[in-house]
């Protein structure tokens, strides 16, 4: 059998560098992709097809595609979708250019770079899509604002995909992970540094007492249903090889409970349960 490929991004940690492996791992051809060239080598040097593809950068993307398709000779079999950021803060200090830069790297790119490998895999009459969402993208929480924006978003756009390719042999997934041991808190503190004003805020009494202990407590506390970035990668494994793959993946307990949340209680119910209070 022909030897199955897939383009990976955001693979420089976490949950795409242990998708590469794992899939390296089963015998797929995996290209996979950073945002930092010397991540790239670094992958390079583990034996890794990688070179770089930032999301927020239209040239990288049509240049790791292009590539990709050179090496293949213009055939790709999935697309993993994954590599995203926050910017924690209250919804009302999220300036106009924080939630644009936010969604060029959540969500605009993602489109980007997923409406080029599509007439690819409409070409050869097969391709898996799949996308790494969130439990943000299906129930909100405070602070989470941006996050939850471009998860929503990406949740409706990978939807509406999902129907629109439903006859072309191109199969559309999410997966929706709960708390995952990455470097993700550690992202979204840098994030929120640059882009939110806190001490300006009306609300900076609820920074001090909620949000900035959790943002900097990063590296010393992880959340109680925190599972590793392989509990993706095992959902991951369905998605691409499953005969009729699910739309939706769900990885954490709190993924479940959320869906149960939402789904059963009333509004302001799930409000304050998913608030915290």
């Amino acid at each position: 059998m022909t030897q199955k490929s897939i383009l990976i991004t955001g693979c420089s940690s976490g949950i795409g560098r242990n998708a590469a492996e794992t899939l390296k791992r089963r015998g797929w051809r995996v290209f996979a992709t950073c945002r930092s060239e010397d991540d790239c080598a670094g992958l390079r040097e583990q034996g890794f097809e990688s070179f770089r593809l930032d999301y927020e950068d239209e040239d990288s993307i049509e240049i790791a595609v292009a590539t990709v398709l050179e090496r293949t000779q213009g055939r790709l079999d999935a697309l993993f979708n994954n590599g995203a950021y926050a910017i924690p803060g209250a919804v009302e200090d999220l300036s106009r250019d924080a939630l644009r830069s936010i969604f060029e790297a959540n969500l605009l790119g993602w489109h980007d770079l997923t409406a080029r490998v599509i007439p690819v895999m409409r070409a050869q009459g097969y391709g898996r899509i799949v996308q790494c969402s969130s439990v943000l993208g299906f129930v909100s929480a405070p602070w989470r604002g941006a996050y939850v924006a471009t998860k929503y978003a990406l949740e409706g756009l990978s939807d509406t995909l999902r129907m629109e390719l439903r006859d072309s042999g191109i199969a559309v997934v999410l997966i929706e992970p709960g708390p995952i041991a990455t470097d993700f808190r550690k992202n979204a503190a840098r994030e929120f540094e640059k882009w939110i004003d806190w001490e300006k805020s009306a609300l900076a009494q609820l920074y001090r007492d909620r949000l900035l202990k959790r943002l900097y407590d990063a590296g010393t506390k992880k959340d109680r249903f925190e599972l590793p970035a392989s509990a993706v990668s095992k959902k991951l494994v369905l998605a691409l090889e499953s005969r009729r793959p699910r739309p939706r993946y769900f990885v954490t307990t709190p993924t479940y409970l959320a869906d149960l949340i939402r789904r059963l209680l009333p509004t302001r119910a799930a409000d304050r349960i998913l608030s915290g209070d």
